[in-house]
């Protein structure tokens, strides 16, 4: 697997290129903004962009998915719970940024246990709602790699506070979706740097006491 983090937008969010070296096809997560730097970076690796995947529909994850499914015609993903999320974001969204897109359609909604195919990569869809009703998390078990999206961070976890987000659900999909992964895996979240799954385990503040 070769794998790129880039750093876009305002809020600084992770925008992952997620690469298969014996295809060169490649998945975009979380394109958050700057869509032609992330369009750089994914020629200057030699890959073809095939799939875009949203972690959930929150404006600083999905500023550059319009510009990017049309310039590379790649199939745009999300859970089936944020369709209608995505098409019609939350007005408060654009308080934050007024270039929110309006209208947007993905190309294939997703479902827990749904796996993709990047070249000879294989992902699994984890449904981990709480920072949004259909956040989702993707397990490359081959890999031992986990992209998270804003459900767990670093030593920390996502908000709950805006629309659709859960606290208690955000604490059960981490504890039953991502905890439970092999400790060694690789924790890869919407904003910061990485982690493992034994390292949160044992020292998110949120989670280590509560086991």
């Amino acid at each position: 697997m070769l794998m790129e983090r880039l750093v876009v937008g305002r809020l600084q969010t992770n925008c992952y290129i997620v690469g298969c070296t014996q295809t060169d096809k490649a998945l975009i997560i979380d394109p958050g903004d700057e869509a032609t730097h992330i369009l750089d970076s994914v020629r200057a690796a030699g890959l073809e962009t095939t799939d875009i995947v949203l972690t959930h529909f929150h404006f600083d994850h999905i500023l550059a998915a319009d510009t990017l499914h049309e310039k590379t015609d790649a199939t745009l993903h999300i859970h089936e719970d944020e369709a209608d999320h995505l098409r019609h974001p939350p007005t408060l969204f654009r308080a934050f940024s007024p270039d929110v897109p309006q209208g947007l359609e993905a190309d294939n909604l997703l479902q827990e246990g749904n796996k993709l195919s990047i070249g000879a990569l294989s992902i699994q869809v984890l449904h981990t709602p709480g920072h949004s009703p259909g956040g989702i998390s993707l397990w490359l078990p081959e890999e031992k790699a986990v992209f998270c999206g804003d459900t767990l961070f670093r030593e920390g976890l996502g908000r709950s506070d805006l629309p659709g987000g859960d606290h208690q659900t955000l604490l059960k999909s981490i504890r039953e979706k991502l905890l439970t992964l092999p400790q060694e895996t690789r924790v890869y979240p919407g904003h910061g740097p990485p982690t493992t799954v034994a390292h949160e385990a044992r020292h998110n503040p949120w989670l280590a006491s509560r086991g």
